[in-house]
């Protein structure tokens, strides 16, 4: 887990970066899709994210 984490962390930004040019070059309307899943992911995640939060600081709270 040492290795494969920051690797995960490095990997996986310029995999999504490469998979975009890829389809910019593929079709452009491709590429915009594509960030538009990724956004649409991205503020799913962060919705759990602080839901959790939120969650866990009223479970502490006496």
């Amino acid at each position: 887990m040492r290795i494969a984490k920051p690797l995960l962390l490095i990997s996986t930004p310029v995999g999504v970066i490469a998979g975009l040019r890829e389809a910019w070059r593929f079709h452009a309307w491709l590429a915009v899709l594509m960030a538009v899943l990724l956004a649409v992911v991205g503020v799913f995640i962060a919705m759990t994210v602080r839901v959790a939060r939120r969650e866990g600081r009223a479970g502490r709270s006496p």
